[in-house]
């Protein structure tokens, strides 16, 4: 099983992001399994995992946004895979989401308890739940529900999940250097915002500590 399905399967908890006009980083979450060796002129090439992205101008797209991180690492671009040191795969995608359901406190609501409440975050071991109607929320699960019934707005959105599958591995022999997943969820499915963000993910502190999954912000671009 591969690494990006056995993560997938296993739906650890992420931080949940949009991509919209709101100043906020981007979370996402990173496992890197690596045996890198340092940058001796070494070469690469990129190539998709699945066949049926290979050629195209959106994965080139993407590619190249990997090329320029491994050159700025210390390696170089092979002209072929037969003179490369080592090969790239890369893979990409989001789900086709879920609906969440999300009740919020009416603040003209009268409640029989005597007083009424307003919305405010939640905390979880995995970090505050935002307001569902900002771009930019945190956590896995579903969000808050108070036991206090009656006087609920009823809020439905759709939640992706958006993974970057990076594989490196030795030309010669085949062997494995670099199995890496970055993962996000969030309320858009649009690649093209998702997968720029899943790329400096995967390579900010890279190759990593092997074995070890980090949450990573990476800053929007008002504050690069």
């Amino acid at each position: 099983m591969s690494l990006q399905k056995k993560f997938l399967t296993l739906a650890a908890p992420v931080a949940l992001l949009a991509l919209g006009g709101c100043a906020a980083g981007l979370p996402t979450q990173v496992s890197r399994f690596q045996a890198m060796p340092a940058p001796q002129g070494q070469t690469f090439v990129i190539q998709a995992a699945d066949e049926q992205k290979r050629g195209g101008l959106e994965f080139a797209q993407y590619a190249d946004l990997v090329r320029r991180h491994l050159i700025a690492q210390g390696y170089s671009e092979a002209p072929s895979a037969e003179q490369a040191s080592f090969v790239v795969e890369l893979d990409y995608g989001v789900d086709n989401g879920r609906e969440q359901v999300v009740a919020r406190p009416d603040p003209f609501a009268r409640y029989g308890w005597g007083y009424g409440f307003g919305y405010r975050p939640v905390y979880s071991r995995f970090g505050y739940y935002g307001h569902p109607r900002h771009p930019f929320f945190y956590g896995w699960h579903d969000p808050f529900f108070s036991p206090f019934g009656g006087g609920y707005d009823i809020d439905t959105y759709t939640v992706f999940t958006s993974f970057l599958d990076m594989n490196i591995r030795r030309t010669a022999d085949g062997q494995a250097l670099f199995e890496g997943i970055a993962q996000a969820r969030s309320t858009t499915n649009a690649l093209p915002a998702l997968v720029p963000n899943l790329v400096e993910a995967m390579f900010t502190g890279f190759p990593g500590n092997s074995g070890e999954t980090v949450r990573i912000t990476v800053p929007s671009p008002r504050q690069r």
